[in-house]
């Protein structure tokens, strides 16, 4: 079993970071506000749709699929509570 200097050097040499040991923007908090985040859309794309009404289906969308682009955690639940407080204040 090679040891993790052994595993890293291996896998840089094929261009790819160890996601064991938190390489390549894998980060724990941004895996939790993903799934907060993303359940908060799925509920508001589930109330616009049921409703329809627009507003709430294109911010619910906004909230599912943000995460996968922004990587840097103070950002990104920056981003998330700027698109929550948009769900709530910008209601008809």
């Amino acid at each position: 079993m090679p040891d993790e200097h052994a595993l890293n050097s291996i896998l840089q040499s094929y261009g790819v970071s160890n996601p064991i040991s938190g390489g390549g923007g894998f980060n724990w908090w941004n895996i939790l506000g993903g799934i907060i985040f993303g359940i908060i859309g799925m509920c508001a794309f589930a109330y616009g749709k049921k409703e329809k009404c627009w507003r709430p289906m294109v911010i619910g969308i906004a909230l599912m699929v943000y995460p996968y682009f922004i990587p840097n955690t103070i950002v990104f639940f920056i981003t998330g509570i700027a698109l929550t407080a948009a769900l709530y204040f910008w209601r008809e």
